[in-house]
């Protein structure tokens, strides 16, 4: 009995070890399937693609505010300005600028006598090098030029100028562009300046950074229907003057300069590549050597009609900031007169970059429209305008902490977009 049921224990143990062993022949289970994925509701979603960024609305009226503190004209944006809304005008097709082109941001103020105006665009060198008298090898004199037709793009100044139309046929439609005729000057080719209307009157502020920049004034000419064949410059013509203005620095042979810089010092990238009137002095040729130069310009303030316009330019960090004024009325034949404040300027605009003609320039039509006072001044903090471009305005606030404005961090680049949306909008309000 006992023999049997060991025997049947025996018997149960060897299926249990063949059940065992045979199981392990067979691999042990795989581990068990990943849980399925959960749910939408509670799981949290992940951050969506930015936004494409906004298109920029082109605005086209420069509105000059009413102010009841003039501007210092210092060529500096003071936080007075912020009262106005700043108009940016692209202009491009330019020699020596960056791809042709550049964006100018215009304002404008305006009190009971003048209309006052600053200008900012984006230009990579300082111009003032105008074909200078070189000293040569040989005792004698030689005026630096890269071109005989009037295309000087190397040894020039930095320019800026407006059109203002006061009776110019098309004006209205299709802008200064009205007014040039590629080709028709034999000179340069770049084209004569003219209105269609034999009649015709435009009114022309030109600044010359050196022969008008270094006296504190724009150049106020117009612009008439005369052809080719009828003036030296077409239409083309300089405001009045009583005195002042600028000449050629040369001898009556125009071989050699005949007045220099006082002390007869030499000029240089660092120095003054003009000569004030008051200040020249006869040219000592022991003074110089080989290779230096001497400034190719006389100049002085313009009395009369034609300094009509004071202004007052600084290029620093690869930018100039020009600002100007002028009186409402002037009573001037040549000049628009902004008489009637509920009407509306036509104008149009123009950059050069060191060239004498080839010059950065915009199809598009301009208007100035004057607009009444801010009662408090500027809000803080005040609106971005749609039409922001940069962040070129910013400092004059934050860098000051005027109204208030918190001060700028050191790292941050504030032309980025990202800072503008979510940093400048938790506190500026604006379309």
């Amino acid at each position: 009995m006992r023999k049997a049921v060991v025997s049947g224990i025996f018997l149960v143990l060897m299926g249990l070890v063949f059940i065992l062993v045979f199981s392990a022949c067979k691999g042990a289970e795989g581990p068990q399937g990943l849980q399925g994925p959960q749910g939408l509701q509670g799981i949290q979603g992940v951050a969506g693609p930015s936004g494409p960024a906004g298109e920029r609305v082109e605005l086209t009226a420069l509105e000059a505010i009413a102010a009841d503190t003039p501007p210092v004209l210092d060529g500096v944006l003071e936080p007075l300005w912020l009262q106005a809304t700043p108009l940016l005008i692209d202009v491009d097709n330019g020699a020596n600028l960056v791809d042709g082109r550049t964006s100018v941001e215009m304002r404008a103020l305006y009190d009971n006598e003048n209309v006052y105006f600053i200008a900012t665009w984006a230009d990579p060198t300082e111009s003032t090098r105008r074909m200078p008298w070189q000293k040569q090898a040989d005792g004698s004199w030689k005026k630096l030029a890269s071109s005989t037709t009037h295309q000087e793009n190397l040894y020039y100044e930095d320019k800026f100028a407006l059109i203002w139309d006061i009776k110019i046929a098309d004006f209205a439609s299709v802008g200064c562009t009205a007014t040039c005729h590629p080709g028709e000057e034999a000179a340069s080719g770049y084209g004569s300046k003219y209105t269609l209307n034999v009649d015709g009157l435009g009114d022309i502020w030109h600044w010359k950074g050196v022969r008008t920049g270094s006296v504190g004034q724009i150049d106020d000419q117009y612009l008439d229907g005369k052809r080719p064949a009828e003036a030296a410059e077409a239409g083309r013509h300089s405001d009045p003057k009583t005195g002042g203005g600028y000449s050629d620095n040369q001898n009556a042979a125009k071989t050699a300069p005949q007045y220099a810089l006082p002390n007869n010092v030499k000029a240089n990238p660092g120095g003054p590549y003009w000569i004030k009137d008051a200040e020249k002095v006869a040219v000592n040729e022991a003074s110089y050597q080989t290779g230096d130069e001497v400034p190719s310009i006389i100049v002085a303030p313009f009395t009369g009609d034609r300094g009509d316009l004071p202004a007052m330019s600084v290029w620093s960090d690869g930018k100039w900031t020009l600002e100007w004024s002028r009186k409402l009325t002037t009573g001037s034949q040549y000049d628009v007169q902004f008489s009637d404040l509920a009407k509306a300027y036509p104008f149009g605009l123009a950059v050069f970059d060191n060239a004498q003609v080839n010059h950065a320039w915009s199809p598009g039509v301009y208007t100035l429209k004057f607009t009444p006072a801010v009662a408090q001044g500027p809000a803080f903090p005040p609106t971005i305008p749609a039409n922001h471009a940069g962040r070129t305005t910013c400092a004059i606030c934050h860098a000051t902490g005027v109204g208030g404005a918190p001060q700028f961090a050191a790292a941050p680049d504030h032309t980025k977009v990202i800072d503008a949306i979510d940093t400048c909008q938790a506190c500026h309000k604006g379309p």
